[in-house]
């Protein structure tokens, strides 16, 4: 079996994961497989990617119109994500990255960059569309697809560090399940006190742990900055009390050295529940006015 392939995180490169909650690829894909998801993006946008007078939005969330199969884009970002996961029969196939870029091209360019801390604005655990539970499968993993560089102070997304064990604890303690919400409601960065803001080279990809409180930083430099946050879901909810430790996947590790055991026996107590999130409900009130 080719390890390299199979299992291309090192073990410095999983304690890291476990310890920081994320863990950086580089170069998983080339300048020349992201042109046309690139450059249709800019022409998308509607304006001069070399011309920020042209730029009239500071941020951008464009639809998704098309999609490639991360495993054949990326492999190595793919074999990652299974190897954080417990191995491939544990995600839900295929994992598919779409064109629904996220161009931030001048977020409070008009005041002095905030440096990461609880008090930055906007910090959020992703999830909008389900009740959360502390085993809950929708999202595996939170992912960050650089498709141009992403440099200091040029809009790279922020992360709380220690917020892994914040939320798992939170969870925890919430059996029943928490609506999206209330979940955002919830001032939990303010038990936080680690905080690092990421940057990376086009092509690079970041894997998050579910867990990791994060939020959007400032373009003071009004940088290029082009990403995508593929979802990835497990077939299963996670499983935190494995009679075989070993089969513990390293987001499950995670949990419970958040949680302070090497075993814990969770049981949700109310049912499974979908989310409709207000930004699908604006988006189609939008749809019904415009038609």
């Amino acid at each position: 079996m080719d390890t390299s392939t199979t299992a291309p995180l090192s073990d410095a490169q999983v304690e890291h994961f476990l310890e920081k909650g994320y863990v950086v690829l580089e170069q998983c894909f080339d300048a020349e497989q992201a042109a046309p998801i690139v450059d249709r993006s800019w022409e998308r946008l509607g304006v001069d990617r070399d011309d920020p007078s042209t730029w009239d939005r500071p941020r951008v969330h464009l639809s998704s119109q098309t999609h490639v199969d991360a495993e054949e884009f990326a492999p190595t970002a793919f074999a990652a994500a299974c190897q954080l996961l417990g191995g491939r029969e544990r995600i839900q196939e295929p994992w598919e990255w779409s064109d629904g870029i996220i161009a931030n091209l001048g977020v409070g360019a008009d005041r002095p960059f905030d440096e990461p801390s609880a008090k930055v604005g906007g910090w959020h655990k992703d999830g909008d569309f389900f009740r959360h539970f502390l085993d809950s499968p929708e999202q595996g993993l939170l992912t960050i697809v650089l498709w141009t560089d992403v440099v200091s102070r040029g809009g790279g997304t922020f992360v709380a560090t220690d917020s892994v064990g914040v939320v798992a604890r939170f969870l925890a303690e919430r059996p029943e399940g928490v609506l999206p919400d209330v979940l955002q409601q919830t001032r939990l960065v303010e038990h936080c006190r680690d905080f690092e803001e990421l940057t990376g080279r086009q092509g690079d990809v970041v894997l998050m742990h579910p867990f990791m409180l994060h939020a959007t930083s400032q373009n003071v430099l009004r940088a290029q900055r082009l990403i995508t946050n593929p979802p990835i879901a497990l077939r299963e909810p996670m499983d935190f009390d494995r009679a075989d430790a070993s089969q513990s996947s390293p987001v499950e590790q995670a949990v419970l050295r958040g949680l302070g055991v090497d075993r814990f026996a969770f049981t949700p107590t109310a049912p499974r529940e979908a989310v409709v999130p207000p930004r699908l409900l604006a988006q189609q009130a939008a749809g019904g006015a415009a038609g």
